[in-house]
């Protein structure tokens, strides 16, 4: 039995997304080792490897762009119908969601080399490593909830950030008082309030994928408003830049 044009189609635009879905997995492992790294180089002063975090950026910079240069061209050769252009947009927004972690993940190795003077307080160290641990989990389990069009991990996900927020909260205000006691600490613990406050914001990112895959399987938003527990944004706007 022949293949007709519509079945030709449907497995033309199923290999495309395909496509799409292999270069996401890849651009999503290169955010991971960012993250990675980036805190590696934090904890340990490593400036070596915080220059190479900041030129590593380039390539999920590029993966981005090749990303959106596929997908423009596939919505322009398969001329896709809601439910596959819904898949499309998904992919869009993760792209998006990842270029952003990356980027966050680079700041955060820009300060490195800024760090100088004291060493961190062990207590505000291990707070550091804690965040950093529950933003690559979230970021790690929102990338396998893609792969597997997995619902009920997504929304986990969504789910988790409060932990991250109510975490990010204590430790800015643990920063706080390090400075407060000592004026020394000052400078130091700016410094750190920026790189803790960038991986509060990679939480909100992975938290945002899964929101993209739920609206890729569901067709529609989470049906409720989670509220933040970050108590510091009124305080703490200016560290994120």
């Amino acid at each position: 039995m022949s293949m007709g044009i519509g079945d030709h189609t449907t497995k033309a635009f199923d290999s495309d997304l395909l496509t799409l879905t292999q270069m996401i997995a890849e651009m999503g492992g290169y955010a991971e080792k960012q993250l990675s790294d980036s805190i590696e180089a934090l904890v340990t002063r490593d400036h070596d490897r915080a220059q190479r975090v900041v030129a590593a950026d380039l390539v999920i910079d590029e993966l981005q762009r090749s990303i959106e240069e596929r997908a423009v061209a596939i919505i322009a050769t398969r001329q896709p119908m809601a439910v596959d252009l819904r898949d499309i947009v998904g992919v869009l927004r993760i792209a998006n969601e990842l270029e952003r972690i990356g980027d966050l993940a680079k700041n955060v190795s820009r300060r490195v080399t800024t760090l100088t003077g004291k060493d961190m307080p062990r207590k505000a160290l291990g707070g550091v490593k804690h965040i950093t641990s529950l933003a690559q989990a979230q970021l790690r389990d929102v990338l396998d909830s893609f792969g597997r069009k997995d619902v009920p991990m997504a929304f986990a996900v969504w789910n988790r950030d409060e932990e991250i927020d109510a975490l990010y909260t204590s430790l800015f205000r643990e920063l706080l008082t390090y400075m407060m006691e000592d004026p020394e600490m000052v400078t130091f613990g700016i410094h750190m309030l920026f790189c803790a406050k960038n991986i509060e914001r990679i939480g909100d990112h992975a938290t945002n994928i899964a929101e993209a895959v739920y609206y890729m399987v569901e067709g529609h938003s989470f049906p409720d408003e989670r509220p933040k527990a970050d108590a510091t944004a009124g305080i703490g706007a200016h560290f994120t830049h």
